[in-house]
């Protein structure tokens, strides 16, 4: 029954400094860390100034020379050291202390052989082989080692420490002492396992996040290649076709004129430029990189362009489009945008009735007015189209208004107040 109790008490003192020796490498996962300990260069650790206040740094070094100097005088004194040997006991207790701060690993290596040499000439009638001083240093590098190295390095360290200790300290004294080394050294590596934790899921947050855009991503690369499918698969076929019954109809028609024959041509030029700007279209939606092509995009002085083509196509259109200056890129796609859509909207639910399109500066903001004749009945509980809806978010977007429906008078109209330089 006691042995049991020993089996088990010994994985969990391991358990407890991070001793960790499970597969083929743990060979390897023993002795790396004694190497490290003791022979390997070690990486130095970030200065303290950020987390103390500028005059801690002085008081702390005047402090320890004071501590040093304190600590020969008692050897001399006390002991009857040489002056040379108490020197360099008295820098032993007090430097690993000041290196501690960036190279603890360093420190360990200055402190351990001083608990050897520490203990000459000590007198019988002493409690303890080692001055007060190097007691504490000793204890003050242990803790500063265990709070910033990986757990079986501070068990290397804590097991050597405690063997000068069973060697030279009074057995009454030795066991207490044993385990208050073994507790500094737990509460650092505690300290070091709460800050490895915290790192941990610092990382695993950000790669959480990271995994979760990656998805976002992919999703959103998904929706875009379905819509260029159905776009591909639907609107091209019928734009094709369109295209082709045009550019054929004067070969497969017998007896057309020279006008029908230039409004086919012109439907056809129309379908053809539809479908090479929908072929860019489908290229950006497909794209993984979502780099869209550096085009010119369309603005304000475009707009003149657009009401010759109406004119050509055969739709009545009047413009009064004036030089005007201080029109944003923002603001120019915009009153092109909507133009473009009111235009075709005029062309398709008033067929044949005239149009007028004016703009003109209000401040610092450009009005567009696109009015029609309505030509039929409206048809009863008719929604708004995505061609308003989206005529609507642009200038929302930009800080305007727009309105749009009947005018009383027979008519429709769409009004557009866009500032002419959108803050960003």
């Amino acid at each position: 029954m006691r042995y049991r109790r020993v089996t088990t008490g010994l994985p969990l003192l391991v358990s407890l400094l991070g001793m960790e020796t499970i597969g083929p490498g743990a060979v390897n996962t023993v002795m790396g860390p004694l190497t490290y300990l003791t022979f390997k260069r070690e990486t130095p650790r970030p200065r303290l100034r950020r987390r103390l206040p500028v005059y801690a740094v002085p008081l702390l070094f005047f402090g320890l020379v004071a501590i040093g100097m304190a600590t020969g005088a008692y050897l001399m004194d006390e002991r009857g050291v040489v002056p040379a040997l108490a020197v360099l006991i008295a820098a032993g207790s007090v430097l690993p202390v000041l290196v501690a701060a960036r190279r603890p690993v360093l420190a360990w290596r200055m402190a351990y052989p001083m608990l050897f040499i520490g203990v000459l000439f000590h007198s019988p009638r002493e409690p303890w082989p080692w001055n007060t001083a190097q007691i504490l240093g000793t204890l003050v590098v242990l803790g500063r080692l265990a709070a910033t190295q990986e757990s079986p390095v501070t068990l290397w360290a804590t097991g050597l420490g405690l063997v000068p200790l069973f060697l030279f300290a009074r057995p009454e004294n030795s066991w207490g002492a044993a385990v208050l080394v073994i507790a500094v050294a737990a509460l650092g590596n505690i300290l070091t396992r709460r800050r490895r934790t915290r790192e941990l899921l610092a990382a695993q947050t950000e790669l959480n996040e990271l995994n979760e855009l990656e998805r976002s991503r992919r999703a959103v690369l998904e929706e875009r290649t379905r819509i260029a499918r159905e776009m591909h698969d639907v609107v091209a076929h019928h734009m094709s076709m369109i295209a082709v019954q045009a550019e054929t109809a004067p070969y497969r028609l017998a007896g057309l004129d020279e006008r029908t024959g230039q409004e086919l041509s012109a439907i056809a030029g129309a379908a053809r430029e539809a479908l090479a700007d929908m072929r860019r279209l489908l290229g950006v939606l497909r794209s993984e990189s979502q780099a869209a092509e550096r085009e010119p995009q369309p603005g304000y002085p475009q707009i003149a362009e657009l009401v010759s083509t109406a004119r050509r196509a055969g739709l009545p259109v009047t413009g009064q489009l004036p030089e005007l200056d201080g029109i944003g890129e923002a603001a120019g796609l915009a009153a092109y945008r909507i133009a473009q859509e009111a235009l075709a909207n005029a062309a398709r639910h008033a067929p044949g009735g005239p149009v007028r399109l004016v703009a003109r500066a209000d401040g610092d903001r450009l009005e567009l007015c696109v009015h029609n004749a309505l030509t039929g009945t409206p048809e009863p509980g008719r929604r708004p189209g995505h061609g308003l809806i989206g005529m609507r978010e642009r200038v929302a977007l930009l800080g305007g208004e727009l309105t749009a429906g009947p005018d009383g008078a027979g008519g429709y109209q769409v009004l557009a107040r866009i500032p002419r330089q959108p803050e960003a």
